[in-house]
């Protein structure tokens, strides 16, 4: 399973790339994000739990994980590891890169889907990804996009 969202934004990349690494500060911006926790912190990142929820309707449906993330200043990168959750070995970029005039952020999933005998992929390719993952990331990338540009 892959996905790819990306927006443009009318602010400068390091703006862009500091309201992506700063994620415990997501819950302040970003309304459908329940919570962000550090278990550990390392200088370049650390273990983060995060929830958000996945809207069907007026209906919101939580979702967690728990990531090993790695923050990159001098590609303006953000890495994650899935490490606990159903999404566990899915691999996370935010790719932030200046476009001239603003910014183009990159948000990639990858992932071979859940470890369920027969519908692992199917449900990855079929669910997971296109109804939870990218519905979660392109309201994120919107958040942060709001925000930046109105910094």
């Amino acid at each position: 399973m892959r996905t790819v969202d990306t927006v443009r934004i009318a602010a400068p990349p390091d703006r862009v790339f500091r309201l992506a690494a700063q994620v415990e500060g997501w819950p302040e911006i970003l309304p459908h994000y329940r919570w962000v926790r550090f278990r550990e912190r390392r200088p370049d990142g650390g273990i983060v739990a995060m929830s958000a929820y996945r809207h069907f309707g007026p209906f919101p449906w939580p979702t967690w994980w728990v990531s090993e993330m790695h923050v990159v200043p001098d590609t303006h990168t953000v890495l994650y590891r899935h490490i606990g959750g159903i999404t566990t070995g899915m691999d996370v970029a935010w790719k932030i890169r200046s476009d001239g005039t603003g910014t183009r952020v990159e948000l990639v999933h990858e992932w071979r889907g859940p470890r369920w005998p027969l519908i692992g992929a199917f449900a990855a390719n079929a669910v997971i990804g296109p109804v939870f993952i990218h519905h979660i990331a392109s309201r994120t990338l919107a958040g942060v996009k709001r925000r930046a540009e109105s910094a």
